[in-house]
């Protein structure tokens, strides 16, 4: 079974096709749930690694999750697309190979399951979840859905000669804004396509979203209540999606890397969403830099900070997001993949990925109306529509979920093959714990010197940042001996702490004179250990984020 680009995953085929994978490839794959929605689905999480070369607990790992938003089908896509790859491509590919015998990946191809199967069902746009909120019951006003039950929640226009807005003069289709000099004319009022709830026959309330929480905003790193930050919720991880990921999350401490499939705006995010870059130490966000160089390379995105380049309000910020508690409070390197950006693909550039939502010119607008029609799709034209209250309307316009927050159907593949290559990268920059030598010399009488030589051959330090140390959230490498009965340590201890190891992130250039040339990527621990000829002795090494690695020799 592939993945399929030509229509949204509904879950039941979601599940099919996760279970249909793991009865296929049972020595890379496996399937479990993390936890029930909110309306009682089960929360799969897919691990994918060689189970020959080693568990998926014991090797550094990537946390890839999508779809925490209602309407952002392409990230199932994009996660089930990273998981066909992987499967299909172990064994035939040796960048896929190499990872999969020493990383493995955790994906969560649909956080939240419960909205989107109200998406297909209705096509009505959502943030989140469906459990209502802040209210119990919906309030009086406008409430968007389908009207004419074409599958479709598009906009509503009607006549009125206090309207804002008008037909372009070059395309009647498409409405700009009514200028301050217009006059005479034709104008539009224009509404979200939907039915009013009490209506007083004048004023068109628009009502507030039934379904109000975002589920991107109930994390514990810098929550604000309601007030400040809408969609938060009543507590940081009140809902059961959230809890299920933090508690997913926490209970894999060998995740080194983090990664969260969005729409839309075609950019790579990082922290953080509430402070600016001034408050990183210095190798983290180099490090972060270089990666999303690297990401831009692969995919064409920009790689931007969300405080300085993704606020929604310039007197605003974003609170209670997941990557700024992955990386801020557990010191993991983590990023966001807003898929898609219509302006691009209509051959626009120069403008910024908020700001243009709020204004532009009409001339960008008829760039990405002539995208719509040389696709077949994402704009309907308007047509009559005899509305219970209104009376005569016109429905058409965008189609949000079809064509804004998804890319169309026809560009689907296209789009996100270059971001499984991203995916394998972010894996790849973790740290990996290897044993360099690990011998033996006799110094007396059934007595012997043991001498172990570890290094991390990661790009990252096994602490994966500097925010993890200063925030304590990781162990030192743990070495243990592996004794049989007879055998003690004399010199040494059984078990050992050997703090954490450097990886290569900081070489940048032999011309730096602060560059640090000794090797601080490598560490050695010795004993000397009574025992008798020919007895086999083994050692462990630990670390959370680095990996597991063993070895034996016989004295």
């Amino acid at each position: 079974m592939r993945v399929q680009f030509e229509r949204f995953y509904a879950y039941e085929e979601l599940e099919q096709t996760l279970a249909t994978w793991a009865g296929t490839f049972s020595a890379l794959c496996q399937v479990e749930s993390i936890g029930r929605s909110f309306e009682g689905r089960e929360i799969p999480l897919v691990t994918v690694t060689n189970l020959g070369s080693g568990a998926a607990s014991e090797k550094p790992a990537m946390l890839v999750h999508a779809q925490i938003h209602a309407a952002e089908f392409t990230g199932t896509t994009a996660a089930l697309n990273l998981l066909d790859w992987l499967l299909h491509g172990y064994g035939e590919d040796e960048r896929i190979t190499h990872v999969l015998d020493t990383r493995a990946f955790y994906v969560i191809p649909r956080v939240n399951p419960d909205g989107p199967e109200a998406v297909l069902a209705d096509g009505r746009w959502r943030r989140s979840s469906l459990r209502p909120y802040p209210r119990e019951e919906p309030e009086d006003g406008l409430h968007r859905e389908d009207v004419d039950g074409d599958g479709r929640v598009l906009m509503m226009r009607m006549r009125d000669r206090n309207g804002h807005w008008k037909a372009h003069p070059d395309d009647s289709r498409l409405l700009i804004a009514r200028r301050a000099d217009d006059v005479d004319g034709e104008f539009f009022r224009v509404f979200p396509e939907g039915a009013i709830k009490n209506w007083d026959g004048v004023n068109v309330k628009i009502a507030p979203v039934f379904e109000g929480l975002d589920l991107n905003r109930n994390w514990p790193a810098d929550w604000a209540p309601e007030g400040e930050q809408a969609g938060a919720g009543p507590y940081p991880g009140s809902e059961p999606e959230t809890r299920a990921l933090i508690q997913a999350i926490v209970d894999r401490p060998n995740i080194a890397g983090y990664l969260g499939y969005h729409t839309f705006s075609g950019v790579h995010l990082r922290p953080y969403s509430a402070r600016s870059d001034d408050d990183y130490p210095t190798a983290d966000l180099r490090a972060y830099q270089l990666m999303g160089e690297e990401a831009t390379r692969l995919t064409g995105y920009p790689a931007i900070s969300i405080f300085h380049d993704f606020k929604y309000h310039p007197k605003q910020v974003i609170r209670g997001g997941d990557i700024d508690w992955l990386y801020d409070f557990l010191g993991v390197f983590a990023w966001v993949t807003e898929f898609w950006s219509p302006q691009r693909a209509a051959g626009l550039s120069g403008y910024h990925a908020i700001d243009w939502i709020r204004d532009h010119p009409p001339e960008d607008d008829l760039a990405l109306l002539k995208l719509a029609d040389e696709l077949g799709e994402g704009y309907v034209d308007w047509y009559p529509f005899e509305h219970p209250q209104l009376g005569p309307v016109e429905l058409g316009g965008w189609d949000l979920v079809r064509f804004w927050f998804n890319p169309p159907f026809s560009r689907l593949e296209e789009e996100l093959r270059p971001h499984r290559d991203f995916a394998l990268f972010l894996a790849l920059t973790s740290p990996l714990l290897d044993v360099r030598s690990f011998e033996s010399s006799a110094v007396g009488d059934g007595a012997y010197r043991l001498r172990l030589v570890l290094e991390n051959t990661g790009w990252l330090p096994t602490s994966v940042t500097q925010k993890a140390i200063e925030r304590m959230a990781v162990r030192p490498i743990e070495v243990s001996l592996e004794l049989p009965e007879g055998a003690r340590v004399a010199s040494g201890k059984e078990r050992e702490e050997i703090g954490q190891l450097e990886g290569r992130a900081e070489e940048r250039s032999l011309l730096w004179w602060g560059l640090d040339h000794s090797t601080s990527d490598r560490a050695q621990v010795e004993w000397v250990v009574e025992a008798s000829a020919g007895t086999r002795i083994g050692v462990v090494a630990r670390h959370e984020r680095a990996g597991t690695v063993r070895a034996e020799l016989v004295v």
